[in-house]
């Protein structure tokens, strides 16, 4: 039987599973656990240690068709300078809450569209950040850009905050694909914003490309990518497009019949995976791309990639709060994610009180799943030695067996555990699944090819 075909027959084409940003997943949060635990995890923070922030700007003067994040469109900056208000508000009341001293190792701000504030509004949000959390010694920036939504005034005004990283979105180049996502974004504009961040001294780059979009084809996927590497970017985030329309309204405005099938979607995969690798970026995970002296690709090589709401990183520090609308925080005693539509996040940090309203507290049980994930996804491999640390790790030995036996060929026994071959690394969210408390959840996610 070929390759393809066992793929077909252990459930690649045909399975959706979480893509494990987080364990649990976002789905086995609920409302019982929100601004009290919240709070309650601020507060117990330790100073000495730093800890991450992400800032959500959901704003967007267009919303992309195949985007299924917490935006909403806007003519006007308005909405937007009523937002940074608040924002400045929950920053006061973070102060309020949080040990003095603590300090900040790493910053990130997504969206929506980070770039849709002007400079003077770059500045002022940035500066208030760093008023409440002071930024350690090493600390890095890193900022999500659109760039039919940025100039040169902008990109000036984040060099001059602090901004160490941009993440450039790109998509797909071809026009009929980006007219069908809702997205038109010339060559020469993307060239013309690398530029720009380059001269302003912003010396990491990465590029984020979508496969399985309406209208994508071999053909076009490869002029795509020759127009990226021609722009030589640091990293490379290759995600697959999730069609969950039910959920993302505005994905019905994508027709299904232009969407690739499970197995062209695979194919498409693959190819960008080998162009990359051949023109020396290394794999890392699932889906990304490093250049050889990239922080992530560093990070992977010494064992220390980790997995976060953002994807991969090499962030050590162990706590992230997330700051704005829908925000999700992490904390060793689990999660708590803002109040998802604005209005509601709004209403919430104007009556005095931060927005937590729904979360997910830790056991013991979740933090060893959560651990054989995290391996997973991250080395594709299970170090028992490593998950003997934990509490009751032998409780999973039964798992490790059935992946052993189930995925023979694709997942082999080692002298430390078990490690899913090359051939395997397809499969590693399905198999990761396998750890998984809460895959019972009925809950609409991403394919898994």
């Amino acid at each position: 039987m070929d390759h393809l075909a066992n793929l077909r027959r252990m459930g690649l084409f045909d399975a959706r599973v979480p893509r494990y940003t987080s364990y649990p997943p976002a789905t086995a949060f609920s409302p019982q656990t929100g601004r009290d635990f919240q709070v309650s995890c601020l507060q117990t923070l330790d100073a000495a240690t730093p800890v991450s922030i992400y800032i959500h700007i959901p704003f967007c003067e267009r919303l992309c068709w195949f985007c299924a994040c917490r935006t909403q469109g806007t003519t006007t900056l308005k909405p937007v300078v009523n937002y940074l208000r608040v924002l400045k508000h929950e920053l006061e009341l973070l102060r309020a809450t949080l040990p003095a001293g603590i300090k900040m190792g790493q910053m990130h701000w997504g969206g929506g569209t980070p770039t849709i504030l002007p400079p003077d509004m770059i500045r002022e949000l940035a500066q208030a950040v760093k008023d409440v959390i002071p930024p350690a010694d090493d600390f890095s920036f890193s900022v999500e850009i659109d760039p039919t939504l940025v100039d040169d005034d902008k990109i000036a005004a984040l060099a001059e905050v602090g901004m160490t990283r941009a993440s450039i979105g790109i998509q797909d180049f071809a026009l009929d694909v980006q007219k069908a996502i809702g997205r038109e974004q010339s060559f020469d504009a993307t060239k013309a914003c690398v530029d720009s961040l380059r001269a302003a001294g912003i010396t990491s780059l990465n590029a984020d490309l979508v496969y399985g979009l309406p209208f994508q084809t071999a053909e076009k996927l490869a002029d795509t990518i020759s127009k990226v590497q021609s722009l030589d970017p640091d990293r490379i985030a290759l995600f697959g497009y999730a069609h969950v329309p039910t959920f993302s309204k505005r994905q019905k405005l994508i027709p299904n019949d232009a969407l690739p099938g499970q197995e062209a979607r695979y194919e498409l995969a693959r190819q960008a995976a080998t162009a990359f690798t051949k023109s020396g970026y290394q794999s890392i995970g699932i889906d990304h791309f490093g250049k050889p002296d990239d922080s992530l690709t560093i990070a992977a090589n010494a064992g220390h990639l980790r997995r976060n709401f953002q994807g991969y990183t090499d962030d050590t520090c162990p706590t992230l709060i997330g700051i704005g609308a829908s925000s999700i925080s992490q904390f060793a005693q689990g999660y708590v994610q803002n109040a998802s539509a604005t209005a509601a996040y709004i209403e919430r940090i104007e009556a005095g009180m931060l927005s937590g309203h729904r979360g997910y507290k830790m056991t013991e049980d979740d933090r060893l799943r959560a651990a054989a994930i995290n391996m997973l996804m991250c080395d594709f491999e299970i170090n028992l030695q490593k998950l003997d640390t934990h509490p009751n790790a032998r409780a999973l030995a039964p798992i490790h067996s059935a992946i052993l036996s189930d995925f023979a060929g694709y997942a082999v026994a080692t002298g430390d555990g078990l490690r899913i071959t090359e051939a395997g690394r397809p499969l590693t969210r399905i198999i990761a699944q396998r750890y998984d408390g809460f895959s019972d959840i009925v809950a609409q996610y991403s394919q898994a090819s």
